[in-house]
């Protein structure tokens, strides 16, 4: 990972921002940035001077998902590995969690909304779940959460075909909480609410998020454990090699 790909303040009012900062690879995430992004929500969950986390990318996108290239070369074998790592940490993170979506979401930047406590996107920004694409499967509980927070119709759509959708759609479905204009304003709303958690009692406000949560934690646990030994199978399969070597040989051509 470069010193650049992944940015971090911590503001007066106890929010820390996360920016994930790979423009020129639209934010694309590698092994180190997973690991980064690990550390950051652990050191979020140790330190009282942070209240609440809010996560946004850099450019025109939030993240377009896995680096196909890294991700080839570093696979995931097991829950130790850096992405199952960091589903663990998003999963028990327990302060107020928020995204700023500034652009393309694919894959992890899609399912990892799902774990959010408010979300807000950009007009104009294009979400898609390219999971079955690509010879995979969902990850990241969204096998469950996305069913139940937008119901199994549209759920199956966006996982079994994998076709992008706006973020217009995305609020019309209830899959996140508003639209702020341009990436600027997106991020301002989303910050504009950290201040407004980070200044009520933290205690009621990470009990609350504990409470929304807990009829969910265990079966979202079970969830990703599940789709992570399905994802690992499957990776490894004809279908999964030909269409990442596919993607990776497109990518390079595009330069």
């Amino acid at each position: 990972m470069t010193k650049t790909s992944m940015q971090e303040i911590l503001t007066e009012d106890g929010t820390l921002l996360v920016r994930i900062h790979r423009p020129d690879r639209k934010n694309a995430l590698t092994v180190a940035m997973y690991a980064a992004l690990t550390a950051a929500l652990e050191r979020a969950t140790q330190s009282p001077a942070i209240r609440a986390v809010v996560v946004t990318g850099s450019g025109d996108s939030f993240t377009s998902g896995n680096d196909i290239a890294d991700f080839l070369a570093n696979p995931p074998s097991g829950e130790e590995s850096p992405v199952f790592r960091f589903l663990a940490a998003l999963r028990q993170f327990e302060k107020p969690l928020i995204a700023a979506v500034n652009g393309v979401a694919v894959g992890i930047g899609v399912t990892l909304l799902l774990h959010c406590d408010l979300v807000y996107a950009c007009a104009g920004a294009t979400l898609q779940l390219p999971f079955v694409n690509l010879g995979l499967c969902p990850e990241a509980g969204s096998s469950l959460l996305l069913p139940r927070l937008i119901g199994y119709p549209r759920a199956a759509e966006l996982l079994m075909l994998g076709e992008p959708f706006s973020a217009e759609q995305a609020l019309e479905w209830g899959l996140i909480n508003g639209l702020g204009g341009d990436a600027e304003m997106t991020l301002e709303l989303a910050l504009a609410k950290a201040r407004r958690l980070t200044g009520l009692p933290a205690a009621a406000v990470q009990r609350t998020k504990a409470l929304l949560k807990r009829t969910e934690t265990e079966a979202v646990r079970q969830t990703i454990a599940v789709e992570s030994r399905h994802f690992i199978e499957l990776l490894h399969s004809p279908e999964a090699v030909a269409a990442l070597h596919a993607f990776v040989s497109r990518r390079r051509a595009i330069g």
